[in-house]
């Protein structure tokens, strides 16, 4: 089983690699909440990919792949029952728009936060995804070069896991 590790707030290992991240514009925490800006500390399983199929190729790995659709969206309002779930856009929802006109959500991986029992509040949303340029902070996500996640994901198998560690 393999760990990817994020050691430091600009720095992720995985297979004795170092590669350069952006983390959460509030660094990383313990007690996440929805909307405080932080990556959540701990070690989570990586759930699934999902990429824009008009844009990127389909990535070679061993978990799970899901093209997007125009309509997706992932859930972020904690009052719904659909919180912290991938889900088709509808009205009356907060949620967070997965098919962007930006590159940052051309490749996603899905990590396994707060999922497991979902918990309202505790965030949501919890991806590695393609860094915005200058490698500027998320939101709570972990953030690479697009070159850089196709390489981690040609060897990641649904067993590993991320380490995030809050130092």
């Amino acid at each position: 089983m393999g760990t990817i590790k994020i050691t430091s707030p600009d720095k992720l290992m995985y297979e004795n690699k170092t590669y350069k991240c952006a983390i959460g514009l509030s660094g990383i925490s313990d007690t996440k909440k929805e909307n405080d800006g932080t990556t959540p500390a701990g070690q989570y399983n990586i759930r699934s990919v999902l990429y824009r199929p008009d844009r990127i190729p389909p990535p070679e790995t061993f978990l799970k792949v899901e093209p997007l659709k125009i309509n997706d969206v992932w859930c972020d309002n904690p009052e719904k029952k659909e919180y912290n779930l991938k889900i088709r856009c509808s009205k009356g929802l907060i949620s967070e728009r997965l098919w962007r006109k930006d590159n940052l959500y051309d490749l996603i991986l899905v990590i396994g936060y707060n999922d497991d029992p979902v918990i309202a509040g505790k965030g949501s949303a919890i991806f590695m995804h393609v860094a915005k340029p200058n490698y500027k902070p998320t939101r709570g996500c972990i953030a690479l070069k697009l070159d850089d996640l196709y390489q981690i994901l040609k060897s990641l198998k649904p067993s590993d896991t991320i380490l995030i560690l809050n130092s």
